[in-house]
Formats: C-alpha cells, structure tokens, sequence
C-alpha cells in the first residue's frame, strides 16, 4: 500500500505546535513507516514552488498550525487546501486563533508604533518601518502584508477536523496517528484529541462548595497543592475548557489558560468562564462584588486567552 503524504506548515504561532508533534518521541517513526512528510518548512528542506508544484489533493493530511496574520499565511493556506485532502487546524492559533489573536484588541497602525518606535529596546532613529515593497540595488525586496486582523484558520478555507492545545498534548497528538493510521476517521468538523467534557471532569484536585471573598495571582497565592485552585481565589479557566491535556498545567500548580477551548454546547467561552468566576463571589453587596471583580488582572486575556475570535461577549 502507498505512504500517506502528510504536510505541515507554521503560520502565527510560536513553533511549539511543531514541537509538539516530535514530542510523541517513538510514535514518530510509526508516521514515518505509514507516510511520507512531502511539505515542512521546519524541519526537511523544501519550498513553495514544491508545493505548487503538486497537484491538486495529492497531499492526503495537512497539519496546519498557527493563525493567519499575514497575505503570505492567507495564501499559503488556501494552496495547502487546493494540494490536501484532509486538512486540520493544529493547535489553539489555527482552531480558535490564539495568543496572536489578542493583537485584535487594536489595529496595525498602533502594533507598528510600539514595536519598531515606542519598545525601549529599540534603536531605530530614522524610525523605518516594514513595507511590502522595497526598492534595493539588487532589486525589489517583498514581504507580506500584516492584516488589520487576526483570524482563524477556518475564516480563509475549510477545515476538516480541529486539533487543540498550546500546544496540543503529545499523547492526543499519538491518538490522532493512531487513526490517521487505522483509516477511521470521524465526521469531518471534528474536534479530535480532546474531550467533550470539562478539564474538571479530569482535574486531581478536590472540590467543595465554591466561595471566595477575593481573587488572587497564582504567583502572589498559598497554594494549598490539593484544593481546586478556584476555590482558593486563583481564576482558573477549567470549568469552561473541553479536557484531553490531562490537566497538566494544574499538576504544575497551574491554572488552566483554556487552549483546548470551548467546550460542545458553549457558544462563547470567555463568556462561560467569566459566569462560573462571578458565580462564585461571596457578596451581594454590589460594591463588594465589583471590588473583587477587579481583583481580576487582564480580563480580556485571561477569558480569551486563546479564542478571541470566537468572542460573543464584549467587555
């Protein structure tokens, strides 16, 4: 029987997505003895041109991690799409736009200012800035064009099956080669290696009834190292996040940032999160409760840290 073709590519994200997938250790050479790997900027040698030179559907899965920021993400993803039969968004960027989403809160114009002009470690007096086209001795130098705004994979072409985490766990990453190799794969719009139900449903940690009078940073906490973080005033965004991680940040004595994202039934996970946390105030004393309120360090970032634009809710 013929290897599968299997390609990867790293938009806007950090590269722990590609990582990720070398940390299944031994199960790479199981993707090794099922497929070939015809297109990974990261790791083997190829270009572009390579890939456009394939012919439509010729590659059977592409992985595509990372948000698209840039016309050269845009454009890559919607060539990855005509070339792949399958493709799947890796990890939290490409499903629900990520970390890099939070640039959303503000515009290109200002991301520009602070960078290359307001950051103090700048040296940059002729205050030159990134432009599409240059013109140098040799030629014409091109980069692509930063968008306004941050978006999900799904939001440039079609996605056949959603792979979660910052970056996805490397167990669940096993479990998906494990399928990929059997041939079973399930409906397209999946989200695989993750659970539908809540990372609580997974936590070790025990749970009582929850009340707090005030919300605490987990660096500035007494960690009682068996309690749910909750409880004892640390915003943990677990009670709103699918599980599958196996709670690894909480084993750390962590709160959950919520990269497996939203659980089935929620329409806004920022919005679910923010319920639970107001739920849980000791008060009906309205300014009580909005003292408390504002114990909350970075709102915007701690409820969609990593779905931004999946936002329902403004706040």
């Amino acid at each position: 029987m013929a290897k599968l073709k299997i390609a990867k590519y790293w938009a806007d994200g950090c590269g722990g997505c590609d990582v990720s997938l070398l940390d299944t250790d031994a199960k790479i050479l199981e993707v090794a003895a099922i497929a070939d790997i015809v297109f990974w900027p990261i790791a083997v040698d190829g270009k572009y041109s390579d890939l456009e030179a394939a012919k439509p559907g010729e590659i059977d899965i592409t992985f595509f991690n990372g948000a698209i920021h840039t016309a050269e993400h845009e454009h890559i993803a919607q060539l990855m799409r005509e070339k792949s039969k399958i493709m799947v968004a890796y990890g939290s960027c490409a499903c629900m736009g990520g970390i890099p989403s939070l640039a959303n809160t503000t515009d290109r114009e200002s991301i520009f200012e602070t960078v290359y002009h307001l950051a103090p470690s700048n040296d940059n007096p002729r205050g030159v800035e990134p432009q599409t086209r240059t013109k140098v001795p040799e030629g014409v130098l091109s980069l692509p064009m930063l968008y306004e705004r941050v978006k999900r994979l799904d939001e440039c072409v079609e996605v056949d099956y959603y792979l979660p985490g910052c970056p996805p766990f490397y167990k669940r990453v096993a479990d998906v080669i494990d399928v990929i190799a059997s041939g079973k794969l399930p409906p397209k719009g999946s989200v695989v290696g993750a659970k539908d139900k809540a990372l609580c449903e997974e936590c070790p940690r025990e749970r009582h009834e929850k009340k707090v009078k005030e919300f605490k940073r987990p660096q500035f906490a007494q960690d009682d190292g068996k309690t749910c973080l909750l409880e004892q005033g640390i915003v943990c965004v677990g009670v709103a996040t699918r599980g599958g991680c196996e709670a690894r940040c909480i084993n750390a004595n962590m709160p959950c940032r919520g990269c497996y994202g939203l659980l089935p039934e929620a329409m806004d996970q920022g919005a679910s999160a923010l319920s639970a946390v107001a739920s849980i105030i000791d008060s009906n004393d309205p300014k009580e409760i909005e003292k408390v309120v504002n114990q909350i360090a970075d709102p915007l970032g701690t409820f969609y840290r990593f779905g931004l634009p999946q936002q329902r809710v403004r706040i």
